[in-house]
């Protein structure tokens, strides 16, 4: 991994403070430094994919490792201007100007704020799962799916959208066995099961079993072991909003249970609260990485504007004052 001296803090007084430097958060930050916006990047440091070996289906970066992207994009932030400092923020309130965020005992004031504090994910409560998270416990096709191909793979299925979890992990091996574990399959999803020839255990999983650090199977309450390879969740998300929670966001659960009090926002990241806006896993729990920069990129862009049409009015305000 690469490293760079990102400049400290050089202001209390920012354009914009972005709380969360992961892909949506840099990207952000990218955008508006780029446009010469003063711009600082509060991170902890814990990114929601860090146990992951490379971030894939991001074109032009497959394969990268989590920590490498981030490192090319405090590179990037650094070039350009940006700040960034690693702590927590321990609040954030509203003030005539703007904002006022407190960080690692500092007070720091910003005239908008870009929250992409990400999401965490709640395991199912099986002993052994959280020690092989994100190595061969996954829960995304399209993040993991190529690199556990044709692999015997076990689909834990803790909530309802285990159905659509093992119809796309069968794409891609032909060996998958949902493993019921407090769901309890219709009559048609089972035929559907057979039909694809995936197989249905319903005695429940006990914990896993591992050997030179890699699963080998599933035991059930039954003592019998599953020989599995890879075991897939569904996990529930929670975004991390911490102090954040305080400004008073607009929040909503989704309703297939698997998120909890996600923000709402317009489709460029602005919330109903004035001046901030969101992007990445903190809104859209189930963006992928790619998709969180996207965000990221376009939050940035929508808050440089809101800047230009804040600083034109106080310009023209100041001219009349003036005639």
């Amino acid at each position: 991994m690469t490293t760079t001296a990102i400049p400290a803090p050089a202001s209390d007084s920012y354009d914009a403070v972005v709380v969360g430097g992961g892909a949506a958060g840099l990207s952000g930050a990218v955008v508006l430094a780029r446009s010469r916006r003063s711009v600082l990047v509060v991170d902890s440091g814990s990114p929601r994919n860090a146990p992951a070996d490379g971030v894939h289906a991001f074109l032009g970066h497959d394969g990268v490792p989590p920590a490498e992207l981030l490192a090319r994009g405090r590179a990037e932030l650094a070039r350009y201007g940006g700040h960034l400092v690693t702590g927590e923020v321990s609040a954030a309130g509203t003030t005539e100007t703007g904002f006022v965020v407190e960080v690692e005992g500092r007070r720091v004031h910003a005239r908008r704020l870009l929250v992409a504090t990400g999401a965490v994910d709640e395991l199912p409560d099986v002993p052994g799962l959280r020690e092989r998270w994100g190595r061969d416990v996954v829960h995304c096709p399209y993040c993991h799916g190529w690199e556990v191909r044709d692999q015997p793979i076990g689909v834990l299925a803790t909530q309802p959208s285990f159905m659509h979890q093992a119809l796309l992990f069968r794409q891609l091996s032909d060996d998958v066995v949902v493993l019921a574990h407090g769901v309890e399959p219709t009559a048609e999803q089972r035929e559907q099961l057979r039909a694809l020839a995936i197989g249905l255990v319903t005695d429940g999983v006990a914990a896993l079993e591992t050997s030179d650090d890699r699963i080998t199977g599933v035991r059930l309450r039954t003592g019998t072991v599953v020989p599995r390879s890879v075991l897939t969740v569904q996990t529930v998300l929670s975004p991390r909003l911490g102090a954040l929670a305080d400004l008073g966001l607009e929040v909503v659960d989704h309703p297939s249970g698997a998120v909890r009090h996600v923000p709402t926002t317009d489709a460029g990241g602005r919330s109903h609260v004035p001046g901030v806006w969101l992007a990445g896993n903190v809104t859209d729990p189930m963006a992928q990485v790619v998709a969180a920069a996207a965000a990221g990129t376009m939050a940035g862009a929508q808050i440089n504007a809101d800047l230009v049409m804040a600083d034109a009015a106080a310009a023209l305000t100041e001219l009349r004052a003036a005639s």
